[in-house]
């Protein structure tokens, strides 16, 4: 366990290095994310807003996307973290995006008191819709 506190908590010094990189200038929300594989790498994200909203891609997908664009599809853990957030779970669809690969991550977020607090995604998405739920 004190393991992973220590790997966790350098996941979320990776997502709080990503979200100085956000680009946020209507919501003024930077978040980042870190997500580490089963192998051991990590991935990290920040939000990418869009004048028209629904193109705005949030920072846990954006780790996820360049993990998977680089031939890495499991994780072990995904750290969110917000410097204007009291805590930042992730949002509906990034917990649907994440269920994708597995309902067994870590999500692990950073609250405003400094602690690190961990889910698994399972919690987090009761009765999610994943690949086995489609026919064939």
């Amino acid at each position: 366990m004190k393991e992973d506190q220590n790997a966790y908590q350098e996941l979320i010094e990776l997502a709080r290095s990503a979200a100085e990189k956000t680009y946020s200038p209507y919501s003024h929300y930077p978040v980042g994310a870190a997500a580490l594989t089963v192998e051991g790498r990590v991935f990290s994200g920040c939000n990418v807003e869009n004048a028209s909203f629904g193109g705005t891609i949030c920072a846990e997908r954006t780790a996820l996307v360049k993990a998977v664009s680089e031939g890495f599809c499991r994780f072990k853990a995904v750290a969110v973290v917000c410097s204007k957030a009291h805590e930042c779970w992730p949002c509906g669809i990034c917990r649907q995006f994440m269920s994708e690969f597995g309902v067994d991550i870590d999500v692990i977020v950073e609250g405003a008191d400094g602690r690190l607090q961990r889910s698994k995604l399972a919690e987090l998405l009761p009765q999610h819709f994943g690949p086995g739920d489609l026919p064939g």
